[in-house]
């Protein structure tokens, strides 16, 4: 039974109770992380604000956006430097892999055209009698 005048417990206090009781504790777990991760999100929303309102955002985000309009630039330069022929590893990785499956498909094969011994005696005589 509850009171009618009920605390509402902060997000911190719920999860310290949740991890405290076994029996509520997954829920009071979840909805204490829920709750400060809202919280921890709202102080950061509002930091941000503080921070753009102050014109240090918005000093950053112009330097970013002259990054931003260089990176074309920056990228077809990089394109143009790199390598084009592709490294000793990566072939002889590759043909591991192939000699590795071409073996296995020889060894498959092999074993599927042998003909199994029959369970059975022959039925003529195998040694020779001259």
């Amino acid at each position: 039974m509850r009171a009618k005048n009920h605390i509402r417990l902060t997000p911190r206090e719920r999860l310290s109770r949740g991890l405290q009781y076994s029996a509520v504790g997954p829920v009071d777990v979840t909805r204490g992380l829920v709750g400060l991760g809202a919280h921890s999100a709202q102080a950061g929303a509002s930091s941000v604000r503080r921070r753009y309102q102050e014109g240090r955002l918005a000093r950053e985000l112009a330097a970013a956006q002259e990054v931003v309009t260089g990176l074309p630039e920056a990228l077809a330069q990089a394109r143009r430097s790199q390598h084009r022929k592709p490294r000793p590893w990566v072939l002889a990785g590759a043909a591991a892999v192939v000699l590795a499956a071409g073996a296995a498909a020889f060894s498959i094969v092999r074993r599927s055209q042998q003909r199994e011994p029959s369970p059975l005696p022959p039925s003529v005589d195998v040694d020779h009698r001259p």
